[in-house]
């Protein structure tokens, strides 16, 4: 997950606490860190799941007056028609995929691999899952939109997750990502992929964060895609 920053921080990981039959790749959004998110994941947690959530690297973020900060890739604008950084997302879903890579060289199959994320980082699992040729389980995709969404074609997609199950979750409240951002993703992700298996939440009153009824919601539907094997 270097990017181009060869000093990107190891992931933060939360262990299984038995053998790691499935694993949870999180993003974190625009300038935080893994480290918040592994820790709220800890309190949903399975045993037979490894969670990983690793650290963008430090950039400059042309939206903060180029101010350098972890970010998966550039964000000009944050209106529906913004100029979008598509060289920054192509190499960053590229670094997603060699983590998913790396959880399968570690014995854990890319189908029993949930990608997941809030707000940049979900926007970023969304595009990874649907131009990957990995098999995954699923996406979490949290107070975030899908970026480049002109690039896709109209209709269905034809790669390995054309049936892959989706939870979308978004506050009603949120002044940054609007719900309406949520909306349309919801919208065209039931396009580009079985519409039956696209799950969209709202949370009444929240705003760009998470809420405990939100992470209920996350662990119910981890348990239901990475079930226990042994």
């Amino acid at each position: 997950m270097c990017g181009n920053n060869m000093s990107a921080p190891l992931p933060a990981i939360v262990p299984a606490a038995r053998k790691a039959t499935a694993a949870v790749i999180f993003l974190h959004g625009l300038g935080d860190t893994g480290h918040g998110w592994s820790e709220a994941l800890a309190g949903i947690k399975s045993p037979h799941v490894k969670y990983i959530c690793p650290h963008a690297p430090v950039m400059p973020v042309s939206l903060n007056m180029n101010m350098a900060m972890p970010s998966w890739f550039d964000i000009i604008g944050l209106s529906p028609d913004s100029q979008e950084d598509e060289v920054g997302i192509k190499k960053a879903a590229e670094n997603v995929k060699a983590l998913i890579d790396q959880e399968v060289k570690n014995g854990i199959p890319s189908n029993r691999i949930i990608l997941g994320g809030f707000s940049q980082g979900g926007a970023l699992s969304l595009y990874t899952a649907l131009t990957t040729q990995q098999k995954l389980a699923g996406v979490v995709a949290l107070s975030c939109w899908l970026p480049l969404r002109a690039s896709f074609p109209q209709g269905p997609i034809s790669g390995v997750n054309k049936e892959i199950a989706v939870l979308q979750c978004h506050g009603d409240c949120d002044p940054l990502v609007p719900l309406m951002f949520g909306s349309l993703t919801v919208e065209k992700l039931k396009t580009m992929i079985n519409p039956a298996n696209v799950t969209f939440r709202t949370y009444s009153g929240m705003m760009h964060s998470s809420c405990i009824e939100e992470m209920m919601d996350v662990k119910q539907f981890i348990d239901k895609h990475l079930p226990a094997v042994d």
